[in-house]
């Protein structure tokens, strides 16, 4: 059986359908894997950033109330 131009040219078409969907599963699933690295990265900054903040906040709140550190006694 000989195939017939029609056919040869739908399986070319069927071949580079599969090829560019084999590229965008990969395409989707290297942008989900640097997302997810971008995310956690990002994470980890806030992170560091809140425990500084509130750091600085807990040490604030151990200040007297008109908000001066204490000075230590001078020795003469």
């Amino acid at each position: 059986m000989r195939l017939k131009t029609i056919q040869i040219v739908a399986g070319l078409g069927s071949a580079i359908a599969f090829v560019l969907a084999f590229m965008a599963a990969g395409a989707l699933m290297a942008s989900l894997v640097f997302a997810l690295i971008g995310a956690g990265l990002l994470a980890w900054v806030l992170y560091g950033v809140s425990r500084v903040v509130f750091a600085r906040q807990r040490a604030n709140e151990a200040l007297p109330d008109d908000r001066r550190r204490p000075v230590p006694p001078t020795t003469t």
